[in-house]
């Protein structure tokens, strides 16, 4: 298998005596990319396309990708209606007194022409009646018996919301690609589609591995870790418009998770898994990446603090994401790796962490020649937000959850106390923030 997966690293580009170099002592840090460099490689050797379409019902398609653009084939509204409740007029016949001659219901048009001298009750939302250009609010009117006074002068228009003044026939309401959200729906029922096509949601398989992972149901023994990350990750690409499905953890057999991949990847479009992608001896992922089939291992080990044993590989077109071990190392890699991939598989702009502005706690610095990604908890001062650095170390289970986000620092930028700094804030996490805008 050695000289297997040494003649794919050269294949994928590199050399024989770099990536033994990189798997006897190391990683090489001067041949690492930054994460958003390893990206751009990684697009140009993987040609991600979506994959296909399908049509849900209505009520179920929320969240999805829309796969084509929905064109209107009606005028919205197809009649004139009124913007108010009040009374249906003539705008030629204002100012003036006005002969009460009916009524109009939301369901109720007006039967007949209104004179010019005549006014009809009307609600927000009811039929303007022909003859009538202009609405008087209720509040702009005086009733006298069956006569309503109009004090002031109304313009053709006022107060009517025009007939295809909302969406005109042939006007394209939704494009292809919006997420569907609420107010998509909400289009969509008014249009009367009711099957909506959609992009199909790529199935993910999620991979944890190592010897020393147990079901988060188990008790772990010395040594051993609840396989918490399987189940952070599934749900980051729920989040992120992917449907997720759990794999059996394998451990540090040699040649298991060669062919825990290849079965997976017989079912799946993608495989995300954590842990063994550094380069030590129990870390197999390289090896096992390298020997299913081109392009295989297209970068391996980013400039990046948490994160740096990232591997981002492929067989055709079914991307392998490998994630270092140490849970806020994956949060971080999902964030800046896994996102932008997945977004390219479902068609849609990638889930963005909410950025905000905060005063730095304490000073925040980086490191000369690599991306840093500092976790941070956000706190409110005096109506001013601070980004307090958590001195908790990647490995930490916990950090994900007690940081609100993090602060990318390039290089060895250096960002003083009480200077202004922008946090990538966690989804979960800024619903329960209040606003600092």
């Amino acid at each position: 298998m050695r000289r297997r997966f040494l003649r794919r690293v050269e294949e994928c580009g590199g050399s024989v005596a770099e990536e033994r170099a990189m798997t006897t002592i190391g990683f090489d840090p001067e041949r690492l990319r930054a994460p958003a460099a390893a990206l751009e490689t990684f697009f140009d050797r993987v040609p991600l396309a979506t994959l296909g379409e399908e049509c849900v019902a209505l009520d179920d398609a929320a969240g999805r990708v829309l796969a084509r653009a929905i064109v209107n084939d009606q005028p919205i509204p197809p009649q004139p209606r009124s913007a108010m409740d009040g009374f249906a007029v003539a705008a030629a016949a204002t100012p003036g007194r006005l002969s009460i001659a009916g009524a109009v219901g939301i369901a109720r048009p007006f039967d007949g022409v209104l004179g010019r001298g005549d006014a009809v009750r009307i609600p927000t939302g009811g039929i303007v009646p022909d003859g009538a250009d202009a609405v008087v609010p209720i509040e702009r009117a005086r009733l006298d018996g069956a006569y309503v006074d109009v004090p002031t002068a109304l313009a053709p228009g006022e107060n009517v919301i025009a007939r295809g003044e909302d969406a005109a026939p042939g006007e394209e309401l939704l494009t292809s690609g919006v997420v569907i959200g609420p107010e998509e729906i909400g289009v969509l029922a008014t249009l009367g589609v009711v099957e909506v096509p959609v992009l199909r949601r790529p199935l993910i398989g999620v991979l944890s591995t190592g010897d020393e992972i147990v079901a988060p149901a188990v008790r772990p023994q010395p040594g051993q870790v609840r396989d918490s990350n399987r189940y952070l990750v599934a749900a980051a690409l729920r989040a992120m418009g992917a449907d997720a499905v759990h794999l059996p953890p394998v451990g540090d057999d040699p040649g298991r998770l060669e062919e825990a991949l290849r079965e997976a990847l017989a079912e799946c479009d993608a495989v995300v898994l954590t842990g063994g992608s550094s380069v030590g001896d129990r870390d197999r992922t390289p090896a096992a990446v390298a020997a299913l089939g081109a392009p295989g291992v297209v970068v391996h080990g980013l400039r990046v603090r948490p994160g740096k044993p990232t591997l981002l590989g492929a067989v055709g077109t079914r991307p392998i994401l490998g994630l270092p071990g140490n849970p806020y190392s994956v949060v971080v890699m999902l964030d800046l790796v896994v996102a932008p991939v997945v977004a390219r598989m479902v068609g849609a702009v990638p889930v963005r962490r909410v950025v905000r502005t905060a005063k730095a706690a304490t000073t925040i610095s980086g490191r000369a020649g690599w991306t840093t990604c500092v976790p941070v908890r956000l706190e409110s001062r005096d109506g001013e937000w601070f980004a307090v650095p958590l001195g908790i170390h990647s490995m930490h289970a916990t950090l994900a959850a007690r940081a609100h986000g993090y602060v990318v620092v390039e290089g060895d930028a250096v960002i003083p106390e009480g200077a202004p700094t922008a946090v990538r804030v966690r989804l979960s996490a800024n619903a329960a923030l209040h606003t600092n805008d």
